[in-house]
């Protein structure tokens, strides 16, 4: 009779089996992922509030819908539970939007917090509580006004004094950029392109404790698409002199960023002036083109790069000897 050594048959016992022994994996638990990007911000008489609508449970899988927004807003310190729910407000591209009305908080201060509950009726964790306190609604800037100048454009407004913030569309993009921070009713923009079209508006902001704002509603868009037609300043410090075969003239140097260059006119002791030369950036320029024993005046202007030119120095007048 034959017999099999134990250890071999041991080993073909084992490989006729399963290829893993050990527990099955844990379900998964399903609950939604913590909101954790809450905002809001009083605009006159609303609260604007916005959150993005999370994708994935806590264990980073897929959320099943439909999904339930749970967003309240009560009394600053006490817990979200406690707090009134609201409606839910209109999702776009993910991002959720709340206008919630401040009547019947103005003075107080509110918090506002949201989670989410699941398909399974799973709840989230909620938010991260946001603290408003609610004012008079901040009146909105009147009568914007904007004007091209020699430093860019000139914006204007009407409104009771304190805190504005301007922001500023330029040409197709539609997205308005915020431009400044100022305390007064105007504002200048020296960063415009000449030729180029912008569009301005401007807020009423009233900064609050622990570097919150509220702010009003937007003022009326004015756009304008500034054209350059302002000169650069007159030269000064024109001085001619008498050389051996010419007239030396020199002045001082324009600081205009698009300064061109300069124009010579010359005139004899009582004639008019005309133009006898153009040179570029350089405040120099030799005549000699001139006769001995004769007197002549001399003026000079600045032109720029859209071909603006200013008005003449004041006559500077020599001899040839």
């Amino acid at each position: 009779m034959l017999r099999f050594p134990a250890a071999p048959a041991a080993l073909a016992l084992l490989m006729t089996g399963c290829a893993y022994i050990g527990s099955p994996y844990p379900p998964l638990v399903n609950i939604p992922a913590r909101i954790t990007d809450l905002a809001a911000v009083q605009r006159a008489s609303r609260i604007i509030v916005h959150y993005s609508v999370p994708t994935l449970t806590t264990e980073g899988v897929a959320i099943k819908v439909p999904l339930q927004l749970d967003l309240r807003i009560g009394p600053a310190g006490s817990p979200p539970d406690q707090f009134k729910p609201l409606p839910e407000g209109p999702t776009t591209k993910g991002l959720v939007t709340y206008e919630i009305p401040t009547a019947g908080f103005a003075g107080k201060d509110v918090a506002i917090a949201v989670r989410t509950i699941a398909a399974n009726g799973k709840r989230s964790a909620w938010s991260d509580s946001v603290n408003l306190p609610i004012v008079p609604a901040p009146p909105q800037p009147a009568a914007i006004k904007v004007e091209s100048t020699a430093e860019g454009v000139h914006v204007t407004w009407e409104g009771p004094a304190g805190d504005f913030r301007i922001f500023r569309q330029t040409g197709d993009d539609p997205t308005f950029l915020r431009q400044a921070d100022v305390e007064q009713q105007d504002f200048a923009d020296h960063t415009i392109e000449y030729g180029r079209h912008y569009v301005y508006l401007v807020q009423r902001i009233v900064k609050l404790a622990g570097g919150k704002e509220a702010e009003s509603d937007p003022s009326p868009e004015a756009g304008i698409t500034p054209e350059d037609t302002f000169p650069p300043a007159v030269p000064s410090g024109l001085r001619a002199s008498a050389a051996p075969e010419s007239v030396e003239l020199s002045w001082e140097r324009n600081t205009e960023s698009d300064l061109a260059g300069y124009r010579i006119y010359r005139a004899p002791a009582d004639g008019a002036f005309e133009r006898i030369a153009e040179v570029s950036q350089i405040p120099s320029y030799s005549d000699h083109a001139v006769e001995h024993g004769k007197t002549y005046r001399y003026a000079i202007s600045a032109f720029d790069q859209t071909g603006n030119e200013s008005a003449r120095t004041a006559a500077a007048e020599v001899s040839v000897p």
